[in-house]
């Protein structure tokens, strides 16, 4: 009888090392960072590439650098087209052959989303938990550190960018132009605006691989900054907006047309509770180590 029982008890050994060897080949993490910013500073993407392998097991991180340098890389956050940014990202990332099983993804302001617009536009490899940190999802509407709906210099720099933001050369060069989004101006913003609606699927004909590959995400997690100065409406970060024709009332995603028209699949996504709001007291991407370690690093990029 004993005999059995030690070949029992060898058979499930055997079983569980190899279901921790499954477990053990994490899955890898790509990084998009935000304006200003690069894919490698030791202070930013560096420390937090750092802080993700200490906090798994040692998984593999690229963060993505648009450019050939350090240099171009942090130009190029302001001045390429991002269209091309991200035609440039889905072949950097298809390159890596570390990616090749597909990866997790965070995103950091503008970066998160960028990296959405990976995801509709390629998903090849494919993201399975996307999570954008800061991210303006509906774009902006305001300039940055310019908090205040009475002053009067806030709307004399938004009625500056907004004389420009739509005009074809601007368009076509000047980043935060391409999610620059006018609720005064729904009509302009939908024609003029190479990035932001063709990606919200907000023009009359809606790309339906751009709803499928969202919807295969596995988790979509937006966080929100209560208190950004950075951002234009913050609401942007949950993927709300100022309701059309006015910039003081908001919409919340869920009220919104694109959600209940469903042109992304956020509502499929929503009703499977594949989408996850977190808020961060504090001003645009202000965050501590602990708390990305447990709401981000543990949940979603440890599996």
């Amino acid at each position: 009888g004993n005999f059995v029982k030690n070949k029992m008890i060898n058979k499930s050994l055997i079983m569980l090392f190899v279901l921790a060897g499954v477990s053990l080949s994490m899955k890898p993490v790509v990084l998009w960072h935000g304006m200003g910013d690069t894919c490698c500073f030791p202070f930013s993407m560096g420390r937090l590439s750092k802080l993700i392998q200490d906090n798994t097991n040692d998984t593999y991180v690229h963060s993505i650098m648009v450019g050939n340098s350090i240099e171009e890389d942090e130009y190029n956050g302001f001045f390429m087209n991002v269209n091309d940014q991200v035609d440039f990202v889905c072949k950097q990332l298809k390159d890596d052959p570390k990616l090749s099983g597909g990866f997790n993804a965070v995103g950091f302001s503008q970066g998160g989303q960028f990296l959405r617009a990976y995801v509709q536009r390629c998903n090849d490899p494919p993201v399975h938990n996307l999570i954008t940190v800061g991210g303006q999802h509906q774009g902006v509407f305001g300039f940055p550190h310019c908090w205040g709906a009475n002053n009067i210099l806030c709307e004399e720099l938004r009625i500056l960018l907004n004389y420009g933001a739509y005009i074809g050369w601007i368009q076509d060069f000047v980043v935060q132009a391409e999610y620059w989004h006018d609720p005064l101006k729904r009509d302009e913003y939908l024609k003029y605006n190479i990035f932001l609606p063709d990606l919200n699927n907000e023009l009359p004909t809606k790309n339906q691989t751009y709803k499928k590959n969202l919807m295969s995400l596995d988790n979509f997690v937006m966080v929100k900054f209560t208190e950004d100065e950075m951002v234009q409406p913050r609401e942007s970060e949950w993927f709300g907006f100022y309701t059309p024709g006015q910039d003081v009332e908001i919409t919340k995603l869920q009220d919104s047309q694109l959600y209940k028209e469903d042109w992304l699949g956020l509502q499929a996504m929503d009703k499977l509770k594949k989408l996850h709001f977190l808020s961060v007291e504090g001003d645009h991407l202000q965050f501590t180590d602990p708390w990305f370690i447990k709401e981000i690093i543990k949940p979603y990029l440890d599996n």
